[in-house]
C-alpha cells in the first residue's frame, strides 16, 4: 500500500500572486446599465399604453363645451339646455374620433391595437349608463341632476381608460369626478358651470399637458 505523497505548499507563490477580489464596474458602464434598463422600461410602458389620446382634440372639445355653456344657460326650458348639451355631446364625439384617428396615423400607433381596445372597453360602460340615465331622468323631470351624473360617469370612465393610456389620463378622470361631485352636491344653479369647468376647463388643461409632453 503506497502512500501519495503531498505536493509542498509553496508559500513564495502565494505571496507573489495574492487572490484579489473582482473589479467593480465603472461608473460609466454603470450609468450605461441604467439608461438601457430605462429604455427598456420606456419602451414596454408605450408598447402596453394607448398613446394616441389628443391633446388638442380635447382642447378643440373644450371651445365647443364653452361656447355651448351660455347658449345653454339661456334657454328657458330644461328641455331645451338638454337639446343643446346634446348637440355638443354630438359634435364632441365626432371631433373626438377625428382627433384621435389623425394622433393615430402621425405617431404609428393603431386606433383598434390592443391598448385601444382596451382603452375603449373601459371607457364604454360608463358612457353607456351615462346615455341610459339621462333618458330615464329627462323622463322623470329630473334634469337638474344631469350634470353631476354626466361629469361622474364621464371622469369613472376616463379613470378606467387611464389605466391603459398614458399617466395623466386617469388625473384627469379623477378631476372630471371632483367636479362632478359638486355639481351633484351643490346648488341647482352650478350645474351648468360645472360642466363649463369639467367639459371646458378641464379638457383645455390637460389637453394642453398632453399635447407638449406626448406629442400633439
Amino acid at each position: 500500500m503506497t502512500l501519495r505523497k503531498r505536493l509542498p505548499y509553496d508559500r513564495s507563490m502565494a505571496a507573489q500572486h495574492p487572490l484579489r477580489p473582482l473589479p467593480t464596474d465603472p461608473p460609466a458602464l454603470h450609468m450605461r446599465a441604467m439608461d438601457n434598463l430605462r429604455y427598456i422600461r420606456d419602451t414596454m410602458e408605450r408598447a402596453t399604453s394607448f398613446t394616441a389620446v389628443p391633446g388638442w382634440g380635447l382642447v378643440g372639445l373644450g371651445c365647443s363645451a364653452l361656447i355651448a355653456t351660455p347658449l345653454a344657460a339661456a334657454q328657458l326650458t330644461p328641455q331645451r339646455w338638454l337639446a343643446v348639451w346634446l348637440a355638443e355631446a354630438g359634435i364632441a364625439l365626432v371631433v373626438a374620433l377625428v382627433a384621435m384617428s389623425r394622433k393615430a396615423r402621425r405617431v404609428g400607433v393603431p386606433v383598434f391595437s390592443r391598448p385601444g381596445r382596451r382603452f375603449a372597453l373601459s371607457l364604454s360602460p360608463p358612457m353607456i349608463v351615462g346615455l341610459l340615465l339621462t333618458i330615464t331622468l329627462a323622463r322623470a323631470g329630473l334634469i337638474h341632476f344631469l350634470p353631476g351624473v354626466w361629469l361622474l360617469l364621464f371622469g369613472a370612465g376616463v379613470m378606467n381608460g387611464g389605466a391603459f393610456s398614458v399617466r395623466v389620463v386617469p388625473v384627469l378622470g379623477l378631476c372630471f369626478m371632483l367636479v362632478g361631485s359638486i355639481a351633484l352636491l351643490g346648488p341647482q344653479a352650478a350645474g351648468n358651470w360645472c360642466l363649463a369647468a369639467g367639459f371646458g376647463g378641464l379638457d383645455i388643461l390637460f389637453g394642453l399637458i398632453i399635447a407638449r409632453r406626448y406629442g400633439g
